[in-house]
């Protein structure tokens, strides 16, 4: 008997242990952090910053270094020392030339986009990641949602289902002392069988539900997960009129913003092909030494060396290029244009849609309270007729209506609330008006 309860006090603890729990915004929170979309979305920020790096760079001075060994294996001439300085100046049969080249980029017009395209896309990348964390937090609060959601529906479902039985129980001992019919039973067994496959298939929502929601946060599929909220007090917290009056500044919305830097990098492009039609001007610094040997001594004191240094500019000047240039600038501004008609769509858009959200979220506020009245109504109906079919004066079809009616009334009194949150959470994103916690 020992065994058996330290293996229970074990199992316990170890669910104790490994479970997490969430509210909504410590969940929200967790999924910004730890969402594999989100975090991947943080590295292509971090990977725009090197590619800015990266292209400043290539317009800073670029040092390269080079040693060049020689051995003549054959020589059709033997080393001759023409100065008697001690260094051979022709026909060596070993030779070894270090050197070091500094590169220096003066003047590219192409460089200079560059620069402004790199600063571009590293804002591309963050408005990426907002959007990101807008649709992840949207994602969270519905997968929270439907856990709760399916909570508690078991929760009604079990609560109906006792009471059922409990009716099937009564009613089956009338009918059997002779007092009842036998329709009252079979009536209270069709509704009790159709409830209980409604909370099988609730139970294996839940498990989905769960493991959904573990997912979109960023956990293995099968964690233990506990959520602190309930659906009643989100409901509440998220009945927030004020938010129909919110401004409807589109250009406060991501989608916007996005647009909107697709709309500058169509106009770098065509900044960068007019470029091309400037002159590129870069200058070098080069030296080296030169050493010439019968044997390899090159890390011999005595060893002579030879110095040369120069310096020199190249200028590229574009003169003709067979219409290619001009061909590449008219496909820039066309995109250009389909860029600025798309940031026009997109602010059109975007007005319907915060119109749109704000008249779902109004009518899910709505529907919440008329979903709560109805509740309470077949509440009172089911009440009712359950005295009455217990004193004999309603029968077990009139009990049976009014006990489906109570049924999808507590279904659809779930399915408002939930509607309140996740409309409210439609209306944040696409007004991206995110409360501060």
């Amino acid at each position: 008997m020992r065994q058996p309860l330290i293996l229970s006090i074990s199992f316990l603890f170890t669910v104790f242990a490994y479970s997490q729990s969430f509210t909504l915004q410590e969940a929200i929170d967790y999924a910004i952090e730890n969402n594999r979309t989100s975090k991947n979305a943080a590295r292509d920020i971090e990977a725009a910053k090197q590619q800015k790096w990266e292209t400043t760079a290539s317009g800073l001075p670029q040092i390269s270094g080079n040693i060049s060994y020689v051995n003549n294996i054959e020589q059709q001439f033997p080393g001759i020392d023409f100065n008697g300085d001690g260094i051979v100046d022709f026909g060596a049969k070993q030779n070894v030339t270090p050197s070091a080249r500094l590169d220096q980029l003066i003047f590219d017009g192409s460089y200079l986009v560059g620069l402004q395209s790199a600063k571009v896309f590293l804002e591309i990348s963050e408005n990426a990641k907002k959007k990101t964390d807008l649709e992840v937090r949207k994602a969270v609060i519905n997968a929270y949602g439907n856990v709760l959601l399916a909570e508690e529906s078991l929760d009604i479902l079990e609560r109906n289902i006792a009471v059922l039985e409990k009716n099937l129980a009564e009613t089956t001992k009338i009918y059997e002392n002779g007092l009842g019919e036998e329709e009252s039973v079979e009536q209270l067994q069709i509704t009790l069988s159709g409830v209980k496959s409604s909370l099988s298939n609730t139970e294996r929502l839940k498990d989905l539900a769960y493991k959904m929601f573990n997912i979109t946060l960023g956990l293995e599929i099968d964690n233990q997960t506990v959520l602190s909220d309930n659906l009643i007090g989100l409901a509440a917290q998220n009945t927030v009129l004020s938010l129909l009056d919110a401004d409807e500044n589109v250009e406060n919305n991501i989608d916007y913003r996005i647009a909107e830097n697709d709309k500058v990098s169509k106009e770098l492009l065509l900044k960068l092909e007019r470029s091309r039609a400037l002159p590129t001007l870069s200058g070098y610094l080069s030296g080296s030494y030169i050493g010439n040997n019968e044997k390899f001594r090159f890390l011999d004191n005595e060893q002579a060396w030879a110095g040369i240094a120069s310096f020199g500019f190249n200028l590229d000047i574009p003169i003709f290029g067979s219409g290619l240039k001009t061909a590449r600038t008219q496909r820039a501004r066309i995109n250009l244009e389909k860029a600025e008609d798309d940031l026009t769509e997109t602010q059109q858009r975007l007005k319907l849609q915060i119109a749109s959200a704000k008249s779902d979220y109004k009518f899910a506020i709505e529907d919440y309270d008329n979903k709560k009245q109805n509740l309470n109504l077949a509440e009172r109906i089911e009440k009712k007729n359950q005295v009455k079919f217990s004193e004999g004066i309603a029968s077990s079809f009139e009990l049976r209506q009014a006990q489906t009616q109570l049924y999808s009334s507590q279904q659809e009194f779930l399915q408002a609330m939930l509607d309140v949150i996740n409309k409210k959470a439609e209306l944040e994103t696409v007004l991206n008006e995110i409360p501060k916690n």
